[in-house]
């Protein structure tokens, strides 16, 4: 617990620094936080709130994967913050005494409780929107968005998916992804991600009817790996479920026009789905 704690601060300081560099004129503020979940565990994250004019800020709920809290989080962290949305970075792992990779629980739905106690704890701070709180999430933490988006956790605007493992869903029980409960969703996956075929998150959102089809905005980042805006040296790990189940080794590679690309359709989506407001049809001019 020590270390992460270490880890966060680290980031905070870092963070705080690389808003002086990008020119923000005043930092976000900054706050480490604990809130109770459903399954007896205290949760811990930190919120990073901008300072707008905006007196209830819309916030994002940042979801890890499987190797726990690591540079992805704080990156877009940051893009979000210039967008003047908080965030809320969750470390699930700390709080079961686990150190990720296969040290984890056996069903992302085990974690879902995490994403609701996440949710209920920004709509109970005063400076943010209740109604506008959004979800994104990383490999595991796409997982969760995905059964998020699917109506298995209440109370999300939007959710933005990054390499979610799509072959899994209608195939393994209990992770079915046939509606879409929320406003819109964003998922974005790789090609050279060895979890899935190239094609896999296109046929999933292809299955889906076409009212919700259409509330899914689905990217493909050519030549990309699994967890391609991961910053650090090429890794290799095993999972029981790469490779569409069968297991096996799994390679990722950090790829900067990836990253640059990915973090700016999280940026816009959720600008789109968490700041702007359409009126209702009837409501329009015209």
């Amino acid at each position: 617990m020590m270390f992460r704690f270490v880890v966060l601060c680290l980031t905070l300081m870092v963070s705080a620094a690389h808003a002086e560099i990008h020119g923000l004129e005043t930092p976000p503020d900054y706050y480490f936080v604990a809130f109770p979940v459903a399954t007896g565990h205290t949760v811990a994250g930190r919120l990073s709130v901008p300072v707008t004019e905006r007196e209830k800020k819309p916030a994002v709920v940042i979801v890890h994967g499987s190797g726990g809290v690591d540079s992805r989080g704080p990156a877009y962290a940051q893009k979000l913050n210039e967008l003047g949305i908080a965030t809320l970075e969750i470390d699930m792992w700390s709080a079961r005494s686990m150190s990720g990779g296969l040290d984890r629980p056996k069903h992302v739905k085990n974690t879902l409780p995490d994403a609701k106690a996440a949710f209920r704890y920004l709509a109970s701070r005063p400076e943010i929107d209740a109604n506008r709180i959004g979800l994104m999430g990383f490999s595991w933490g796409g997982v969760v968005g995905m059964l998020t988006a699917s109506g298995q956790v209440a109370g999300f605007e939007s959710v933005a998916a990054l390499y979610p493992v799509c072959w899994g869903y209608n195939e393994v029980p209990g992770y079915e992804f046939r509606q879409v409960a929320v406003k819109e969703v964003l998922l974005i996956s790789g090609t050279r991600d060895q979890y899935d075929r190239p094609d896999d998150c296109e046929s999933l959102v292809s299955s889906l009817p076409e009212p919700d089809r259409e509330r899914v905005t689905e990217v493909s980042l050519v030549g990309a790996t699994h967890a391609f805006d991961r910053a650090g040296q090429p890794a290799e790990f095993f999972d029981p479920y790469a490779f569409r189940g069968k297991g096996g080794e799994v390679r990722i590679e950090h790829d900067v026009t990836a990253t640059k690309r990915s973090l700016y359709e999280v940026g816009q989506f959720f600008k789109r789905t968490l700041t702007q407001r359409t009126l209702p049809l009837n409501d329009r001019d015209g």
